[in-house]
This record gives C-alpha cells, structure tokens and sequence, in this order.
C-alpha cells in the first residue's frame, strides 16, 4: 500500500509539472543593435564626432610632446659629462628639470585621456538612460517579454530587431547629448 501511495504522488507530480510551466506565456523576444543605437543616434552622431575632435587634440599634443621631449633626451644622454665636476652637476640638473617635465607631460596626457573617458562614458550614459524607456515602450506595444542585445543571441529573425525603431524616436527626444560631465561633488570638509 504505501509503495503505491508514494507512486501515485509521484504520477501526480509528473502530471502536475508540464501543466505549471505551459502556464507561462510565451516568450516573444525582441532584439536591440544598443552599439548601433547609440553610435548612430544623433545624440551621438554629434557627441562623438565633438569627443573625436578632442581625442585629435590629444594625439596632437602626445605628438608635440614626443618630439620636444624626445630631442631633449637624446641631447641630454649624448652631452652626459663622463667625469665628475660642475659640467656633471650642471647635467643633472638639466637631467632632473627633464625629468620633471616629462613627468608633468605624462600627467597632462592622463588627465585628458581620463577627461575624454569620462565623457565618453557621460553621453553612452545619457543616451541610455533615453533609450530604456523608449524599449520598454516598444516591448508594450509588440507585446514582447523579452529585449535582448544583439550581441547576446545567435541568430534572429529580421522582424525582432527594433533598432529602426528605436533610433527614430530616440532621435526625436534626443536630438543633442552634453559631453562634458557634471563636476564630481566636493569631498566634505574634515570635521573638527
């Protein structure tokens, strides 16, 4: 008796398991190209093309400070005095002023590559910030459970990517980006 018992519940539970999961509506997937839409946004068509004239700037700069820089180094390693005396003292404070200079060149170009970052972060922030209300909105109207990117999928059907449909209206509540961020808050003074 007990041995049926306990292979009735378990028929019962196998009975019981599809019919819970065929519950579950079914998945309608829609899918979203978000390096398209944010590339080709024209929030971000004109943040980008703003953030490659900066990006120039800097390369221009590393350039002139390779070039000023590096003519110094080399005059300074072939003038390098072999004996000691005030042509060798003379030297090393020529050689540490380099140093010096070099040191802030280096830091001036991290700090603008930091800055550029930074604001490339800010407008893919900004533009996303947009462009999920505008899926969710989409996803209602098609009735869809599921957004996915692009990239996380194999293979889809041309009829689930709203990406078209997502830059159009995107462009129309987005049409610019700032592209320098907000200054970071101050940090609070030391209590006393």
């Amino acid at each position: 008796m007990k041995k049926l018992l306990i292979a009735l519940a378990l028929a019962s539970a196998a009975v019981t398991a599809p019919v819970a999961a065929q519950q579950l509506p079914p998945a309608v997937i829609v899918v979203v190209n978000i390096d398209n839409v944010i590339t080709n946004s024209a929030a971000g068509k004109a943040a980008f093309a703003e953030l490659k004239t900066r990006s120039d700037g800097i390369q221009a700069r590393t350039t002139q400070l390779q070039n000023q820089l590096g003519a110094e180094q080399q005059t300074l390693e072939t003038s390098r005095p072999t004996a000691p005396g005030p042509a060798a003292t003379a030297w090393e404070a020529k050689a540490k002023d380099f140093s010096t200079r070099a040191q802030a060149a280096q830091n001036e170009l991290a700090k603008r590559n930091q800055d550029l970052q930074l604001s490339q972060r800010y407008v893919i922030s900004q533009i996303n910030d947009q462009m999920q209300p505008i899926i969710t909105q989409i996803m209602k109207e098609r009735g869809a459970n599921i957004a996915i990117a692009e990239g996380a999928r194999l293979q889809h059907a041309a009829a689930l990517d709203i990406t078209a449909d997502i830059l159009a209206r995107l462009d129309k509540a987005l049409p610019r980006v700032a592209t320098t961020p907000p200054a970071a808050p101050a940090a609070p003074a030391p209590a006393k």
